[in-house]
């Protein structure tokens, strides 16, 4: 396996495989093995499968534990957000696993390394070596350093309810007191305006405008997380 990876690997996630042949196989497509026959390679196709299922508990449970609030549709549209191929594929070139897959000439040739579902493969790939090399454990520690921060942070925040999603993210750092306030309320009645504040403990994070109260609150809960997002980076 390339020694700069393996060191990206032991340097920004602090994972050392223990099998490297397990890594191999995860970074190696089916074009590449079909190109090097006598070589009797493994394609990561079964290490996606098994990733697969990794990624859809560990998510889960950490969806279940963080959004307490939300009733099961929510967690469900949100679990999907965060395991879609677009998703999965942003955070494989993320950590450079687009770098240093094996591919077969024709898929190299073919813009194979920037293709959404190929990576998304290999990221899961990535995710079933690492639990048969070091277990479940392990799999948590690197998605707590890779996908959890940008759940935390609001990425996936357009699947959920933005007041859910501020209560959530708030909340865990203590228990903070959220309180929405009409400022405004304009024009006529058929078309009126409503501006709200949204104010965590003493502080105003947002401002929000709708042609409802109910609105004008959810796009102060909104601004209310990118105010936070900016804050934590």
């Amino acid at each position: 396996m390339d020694e700069q990876f393996l060191k990206l690997l032991k340097d920004e996630y602090q994972v050392v495989f223990q099998k490297e042949n397990l890594l191999k196989q995860a970074f190696t497509h089916s074009s590449y093995v079909n190109e090097h026959r006598y070589l009797e390679l493994t394609d990561n196709e079964r290490l996606e499968f098994l990733g697969d299922a990794v990624l859809e508990l560990l998510v889960s449970e950490y969806i279940y534990c963080h959004y307490q609030e939300s009733p099961e549709g929510k967690l469900t549209k949100l679990r999907a957000a965060i395991v879609c191929e677009e998703s999965l594929s942003k955070f494989a070139i993320e950590c450079s696993f687009d770098k240093y897959v094996r591919l077969g000439k024709g898929e190299e040739n073919s813009n194979g390394r920037k293709r959404p579902a190929l990576l998304c493969d290999l990221f899961e790939s990535f995710l079933g070596a690492l639990y048969l090399d070091q277990g479940l454990e392990a799999v948590n520690r690197f998605l707590q350093q890779v996908v959890f921060p940008k759940v935390e942070a609001g990425v996936f925040s357009h699947e959920m309810d933005h007041k859910t999603a501020l209560q959530e993210l708030l909340q865990r750092n203590g228990d903070i007191h959220i309180e929405y306030h009409l400022v405004s309320e304009e024009g006529p009645a058929h078309d009126r305006s409503f501006t709200v504040e949204v104010q965590a403990g003493e502080k105003i994070i947002g401002t929000g405008i709708g042609k409802s109260k109910k609105l004008a609150e959810q796009n102060a809960a909104c601004e209310g997380i990118l105010y936070m997002q900016k804050k934590s980076s």
